[in-house]
């Protein structure tokens, strides 16, 4: 019998809670490998091991889909807090930057505020916003522009990514949040499990708000996300995202749009 949706959802976070013990063993004994002194005095080495830790930042990545899956059936609303959302955008798009130069990409951040609290699950959010940058990244080519957008509009909040690449077909548009539940993969590689474009419209809804698409084929694509800009009353939340320790956050966001030589040692010495 077919797995259904619910059963999908439920399914995923047991099977990437296996993977994820799995991984940290993998990389704790290819660390020990390729230690980071090793890596720096060998440039061989350094390029070997960037290969290595590009795949499990990848893998990892798709781990943390899949333990977000359940947001695609949860009826249970997210846990929110009082954030400042132009600091925590602001900072994913400033340590982004480097590594979108590194593919030939200029990534803005455009906000007219300096602060603006807003009622959000911060990570959530930030898992929002990287699977956003991480798309517009692997669709525009060298070159490209990706634009950041932060405004306020009315009672909303509006966070909008939009990119100068191929844009999406026509035919895609109408299933293009759906595309966990296809059996083909349109994406070429790294596609991951098409989870992404799902989980991000599925947190929007979360913050009771929309995500919605506008694109044109060859002229590139625009994501908009809109939640009501409403705050809590308790004050600026100083509870830190949670993280997996020791990991570069920026590059597990974007692990599936970055080449190997993002995980070298001497390029992350550079930036």
């Amino acid at each position: 019998m077919d797995l259904d949706r619910d059963q999908l959802a439920s399914l995923f976070p047991n099977i990437a809670a296996q993977m994820r013990g799995m991984l940290s063993n993998l990389y704790l004994s290819a660390s020990k490998l390729a230690s980071s002194d090793a890596r720096k005095a060998d440039p061989k080495l350094d390029a070997t091991a960037a290969i290595l830790d590009q795949s499990y930042y990848q893998m990892l990545r798709m781990v943390s889909s899949l333990s977000s899956a359940e947001y695609l059936v949860k009826e249970e609303p997210l846990q929110m807090q009082d954030h400042d959302v132009v600091a925590l955008v602001s900072s994913i798009c400033e340590s982004s930057s480097d590594l979108a130069e590194e593919i030939g990409l200029h990534l803005h951040f455009v906000c007219a505020e300096e602060q603006h609290i807003c009622a959000i699950h911060p990570t959530a959010f930030e898992q929002l916003v990287y699977h956003l940058l991480s798309n517009a990244m692997k669709f525009t080519p060298a070159g490209g522009n990706i634009t950041v957008e932060l405004k306020k509009r009315g009672d909303k909040l509006h966070l909008t990514v939009t990119d100068d690449g191929c844009g999406i077909p026509q035919d895609r548009m109408d299933t293009l949040f759906e595309r966990y539940l296809h059996t083909a993969t349109p994406e070429p590689p790294p596609h991951g499990l098409g989870l992404g474009l799902p989980l991000c419209r599925r947190i929007a809804e979360c913050h009771e708000g929309t995500l919605l698409v506008q694109s044109a084929e060859g002229k590139g694509s625009s994501f908009t996300l809109s939640i009501p800009d409403r705050q809590l009353g308790k004050g600026l939340s100083d509870v830190p995202l949670v993280y997996h320790s020791g990991f570069n956050h920026t590059l597990l966001g974007l692990a599936d749009a970055l080449p190997s030589k993002a995980f070298s040692i001497s390029f992350q010495d550079e930036t």
